[in-house]
């Protein structure tokens, strides 16, 4: 979507670095090559972020000059999108679980603060259903990313919009950037969460180099549970 007006004034900031240091291909350390910044629209504010890009210095690498951004970016925002996934996530909750039209959607947004037009809410809840709908219609594209790569490095991060929403939980593989599974669930028990795991690894068929997360004891036990070792 192109964005006609001013973005507005950054609020806060944050840095991102990557977790993984070294090459998940030939483990050697990757260095810090460059700074990217971007700014994201969310729920708490307009965050300007400092993002830590890394590249394998291996020349012999099939990684070699690649580069990993900080795995924490996907859990505020899409690809090339300006307003953040905790936005995205209350326009989704608003429209299918209160019913909410466009106008009161739009006018509770701007109610907590978020600057938006009414026709960013309607492209906002086309991301939405965009996101829910892919695994449904993308397996052949991702499996193919995946076996080229040689594994996964998995990302998952759960956003409730408010207490009472059920939680938007995406799986997003680090290596790619790419989006593996979106699912709103009621609850956020580790059964729940070891399944949507499953999926996506008995889907896939690769092999799963290693799970980042918040550390959350429901994610923890998930991950035991579906990637055992």
């Amino acid at each position: 979507m192109v964005r006609k007006s001013p973005q507005p004034k950054a609020t806060s900031s944050e840095v991102l670095e990557c977790v993984q240091q070294n090459c998940p291909s030939c483990g050697k350390p990757m260095w810090n090559e460059y700074n990217n910044l971007r700014r994201v629209r969310t729920l708490k504010g307009v965050i300007q972020l400092l993002l830590k890009i890394r590249r394998c210095q291996n020349s012999s690498c099939e990684r070699y000059k690649i580069k990993y951004r900080p795995e924490q970016e996907g859990s505020w925002a899409l690809p090339q999108q300006e307003f953040g996934l905790d936005v995205i996530a209350l326009v989704g909750a608003l429209r299918y679980q209160e019913h909410r039209s466009i106008p009161q959607i739009h006018q509770q947004l701007r109610n907590r603060g978020v600057e938006v037009s009414e026709r960013s809410v309607i492209y906002l809840l086309e991301r939405y259903d965009e996101l829910v709908a892919l695994w449904l219609s993308d397996h052949s594209r991702l499996k193919a990313i995946a076996k080229k790569q040689g594994g996964l490095i998995l990302a998952i991060d759960g956003m409730q919009p408010d207490v009472g929403h059920e939680v938007l939980w995406v799986i997003r593989d680090c290596l790619s950037g790419e989006i593996l599974l979106a699912k709103s669930l009621l609850s956020s028990r580790n059964e729940d969460l070891a399944a949507l795991l499953l999926e996506v690894k008995n889907t896939l068929d690769v092999e799963i180099d290693g799970v980042i997360s918040d550390g959350q004891q429901s994610i923890r036990k998930a991950v035991e549970v579906a990637l055992p070792g």
